[in-house]
């Protein structure tokens, strides 16, 4: 008795498989979509596009489907947020949010988190009582997108302010210009833009 149960439950599993291996093959996925990076728990897709479509009515791109704005102001939008497969809800480019209010200059002084950085913006004060202006400056917290690759400490970006992406960000990389000297001390170098 024992082994027929076991036979038959391995026949049952065997035959699902095929179901599942035949279904798969006959599904019609359309061909111009291209899956994102899937590097967290969740599953990573774009809001803006839709992945359920049976059938393209018009001719099939090449690219793959993917949503892409342009910011304005004059900011060219990045070749890898064009042809990238990142997702990054945050980001001008390819995600949720709208770059309005100020456009600011600053020296990343830190890449230690994820998908965010540390600027350091440096002015000039006036100090009444000396009649000599004082150095000061004010560290930042900005969201980088995955499409500037490479931004290391010491690098000049252009920020544009956002809505409040998290408790201390709201502003966004717009622009990454490579720093040409790097043996600067990043962190005590003054700088006014």
């Amino acid at each position: 008795h024992f082994g027929d149960g076991l036979n038959c439950s391995l026949a049952r599993s065997s035959s699902n498989a095929a179901r599942r291996r035949r279904a798969a093959e006959t599904t019609n996925m359309p061909q111009a979509h291209r899956e994102a990076d899937q590097t967290e728990k969740a599953y990573q897709k774009q809001d803006a596009v839709f992945l359920g479509r049976k059938r393209t009515l018009a001719k099939k791109s090449k690219k793959g489907l993917r949503y892409v704005r342009n910011v304005g102001l004059g900011f060219k939008t990045p070749k890898l947020a064009l042809e990238g497969s990142y997702v990054d809800k945050k980001c001008p480019f390819t995600g949720n949010v709208s770059i309005r209010g100020r456009i600011l200059k600053g020296m990343v002084i830190s890449t230690k988190m994820t998908r965010t950085v540390v600027i350091r913006r440096d002015y000039l004060n006036w100090c009444g009582k000396y009649r000599r202006f004082e150095k000061r400056h004010k560290n930042m917290s900005v969201h980088v997108s995955p499409c500037f690759e490479n931004v290391k400490e010491g690098d000049i970006v252009t920020v544009g302010q956002c809505r409040p992406l998290t408790k201390t960000v709201r502003f966004n990389v717009l622009t990454h210009e490579p720093s040409v000297n790097e043996a600067l001390n990043v962190k005590k170098v003054f700088r006014v833009f």
